[in-house]
């Protein structure tokens, strides 16, 4: 029972009775104010619903009432309420906060119960009979959760995502431990590897629900148009390798050589510094102890000892920094002292190279497919030609205009359209690292406030769409930016007999994300969809400074829709890569749990990120309900209270 907040007792010198209240206290005209505003945004939410009943036709009928619902939610936040919602909290009744997913039902509840306080009966009217209830709410997020991302987990409602990678194809033991641990959902990125690898880690998860008992449920994510810089002029073919050293420079770990056969080289098992190819037949002569001694590309004298054999390769140490390049000689001494005839050290790859950019440099983005390269200066240093790199999608630049920005390597550095040449656009670099930024090839290019004309569908994209409509569960639609590419989508996986597919649309630009009332529609026309809040993409885009915002406003709008949401993009990154979580990715993953699944990438320690997401959304749920906290025992209360004598 709500405890209503009344005028003080007329005991009470310091207060005034009011001339007009109700017997419960509260005054007439102020009740009747209030309750003129929600009647008001009551008619508009409906006014709205038939303003827009042709975006409702087109939605089935079992999604009719969540389109009703979003459509209702959009109308309240088009206005600012925040003067009624503070009225409304001060009397202790619902201030709209927290009503996404039952909007019209909340603002219906809240009149009955004002017009209740002026001692009125109020009914709903027929027009507002079918409004969504919170109830109802729930039941239609968790239905379509499960539907779309399978049933939840026993010990949490949040599902666990991870993105494998294209190693686990070989390690079936791996994927096994991931679904034990927690995973319940695969992501394959289809941008990366083919048929085969994923045929592979399909297999490899089919085997492993048998062994664990455990379902896992499907995504596979098309990787879309990608926009990124071109190659570089090549590099000389150098390697390099140091080993550690103590704060007086004496050498303290031994950098760790892999010695491979050059006809058929093998990755190393364990890390290592540096991969020498060298022929096969030298290479079976070599035994632990023998010593290899060669000079360097520096003409520097250098000497390596081998340390261990794995098949055709061989293990070395050295403790000096080396720079070595192809056709080197090798000669061995034995550990008796003779000498053999040397071996050569065989191909090695091209150094990558980098253009250096600092803020005001002019960069040419070129539409012609050219090896990029640096800036010209004449004799004074003055540039007579700017640095120049190409697009590897040169129709985008055609959409773009001066003035508007652009976008490099995840938005490490920013430059500005000057000029729309006919070879490409000329930049001016806005913002770098003060000592200059790198920008090598393969790099990503944003155009954050251009309005694209290319098509969300590649044709590896269509290509893919064969294999992902006979084996996933879920299809990731990448760079989708209007309920047109929606419907383009659907139309394509329906010719293929995919139309079961659950869609996840990827909100990662700022057109995605300024559409996504259309495409929150677009996706309720189908039988099962979601979104990803493609996070690290989305702050490229928009900004990170307005990250938390943006977040934000997608959970509220999704919620309004009853479809749910993926949590992307570096949750417990840190952990998952290098073994240690950061402070800040920890409470970034807690928040992850308003989301109905969340997602991880790959990395060497991702067993281990999954167990601790798996402790922290299963922690953070006892606490937290979607933004709702529900108010379990604290042990901390109860000790407080039993150290002052009070009852826990």
């Amino acid at each position: 029972m709500l405890a209503w907040k009344k005028r003080p007792p007329r005991s009470d010198p310091s207060s005034k009775p009011r001339e007009h209240s109700t017997s419960g206290g509260w005054d007439l005209i102020y009740l009747s104010r209030m309750i003129q505003e929600l009647t008001a945004l009551r008619e508009h939410l409906l006014a709205t619903e038939t303003q827009l009943e042709s975006e409702l036709d087109r939605i089935p009928e079992e999604h009719g009432a969540s389109a009703r619902n979003l459509l209702h939610y959009l109308a309240v936040r088009a206005h600012d309420i925040r003067s009624l919602q503070e009225s409304l909290a001060s009397m202790g009744l619902s201030s709209l906060g927290r009503a996404e997913g039952h909007i019209l039902h909340n603002v219906q509840l809240l009149l009955k119960h004002l017009h209740h306080l002026l001692r009125h009966s109020w009914q709903v009217p027929v027009a507002g009979e079918k409004a969504v209830t919170r109830h109802e709410s729930r039941r239609l997020l968790e239905g379509r959760s499960a539907i779309l991302l399978g049933d939840k987990p026993a010990s949490r409602s949040t599902r666990i995502m991870v993105t494998m990678s294209t190693e686990s194809a070989k390690q079936y033991e791996l994927i096994r431990d991931l679904l034990a641990a927690g995973m319940n959902s695969m992501r394959i990125n289809c941008a990366h590897d083919g048929a085969e690898t994923w045929e592979a880690m399909l297999t490899h998860l089919r085997r492993a629900e048998k062994e664990t008992g455990k379902r896992c449920s499907i995504l596979m994510d098309l990787g879309g148009p990608k926009i990124r810089t071109g190659g570089l002029a090549a590099g000389p073919k150098v390697l390099k390798w140091k080993p550690v050293r103590d704060p007086y420079g004496r050498p303290k770990n031994p950098a760790r050589i892999w010695l491979t056969p050059s006809e058929d080289p093998q990755a190393p098992p364990e890390a290592a510094a540096a991969c020498l190819p060298v022929s096969s037949a030298w290479l079976a002569r070599l035994e632990r102890g023998d010593r290899i001694r060669f000079s360097d590309a520096r003409n520097s004298k250098r000497e390596i000892e081998i340390t261990g054999t794995l098949g055709a390769s061989r293990w070395a140490l050295s403790n000096d920094t080396t720079y070595v390049e192809p056709a080197t000689p090798l000669f061995r001494t034995d550990s008796a002292g003779r000498e053999s005839a040397p071996g050569l050290i065989g191909d090695l790859p091209c150094l990558e190279q980098s253009l250096v950019l600092k803020k005001g440099d002019r960069l040419l983005l070129t539409r012609a497919p050219e090896e990029g390269r640096s800036a010209v200066t004449d004799d004074r240093g003055t540039v007579v030609h700017p640095a120049r790199i190409s697009c590897t999608l040169p129709d985008a630049l055609g959409d773009v205009n001066p003035g508007e920005p652009v976008r490099f390597d995840d938005g490490k550095i920013d430059g500005r359209v000057l000029e729309a040449l006919p070879e490409g656009l000329l930049l001016e670099i806005t913002r770098a690292h003060r000592d200059g930024s790198k920008l090598g090839s393969d790099k990503g290019i944003n155009f954050p406030n251009s309005a694209l004309s290319i098509p969300s569908l590649t044709g590896k994209d269509i290509e893919d769409l064969a294999f992902i409509a006979r084996h996933a569960d879920m299809i990731g639609y990448s760079f989708v930016r209007s309920p047109e590419d929606v419907h383009e989508l659907r139309r394509r996986m329906n010719e293929l007999g995919g139309e079961r597919l659950g869609i996840i649309l990827k909100i990662e630009t700022q057109a995605a994300f300024e559409h996504l009332p259309g495409l929150l529609l677009a996706a309720l026309e189908a039988p099962s969809a979601g979104i990803m809040i493609a996070r690290g993409d989305l702050a490229i885009e928009c900004g990170y400074e307005r990250l938390a915002e943006l977040q934000e406003e997608i959970l509220w709008l999704c919620e309004a829709a009853h479809l749910p949401v993926i949590w992307a993009t570096q949750v417990l990154e840190h952990l998952a890569k290098d073994g240690q979580p950061s402070r800040a990715e920890v409470t970034d993953a807690a928040m992850g749990g308003r989301a109905e699944c969340v997602m991880l990438n790959k990395g060497p320690h991702i067993l281990e990120a999954v167990r601790t997401l798996d402790d922290i959304i299963c922690r953070m749920e006892k606490h937290q309900s979607k933004k709702t906290s529900t108010l379990r025992p604290l042990r901390v209360a109860a000790n407080a209270l039993a150290r002052n004598g009070g009852q826990g």
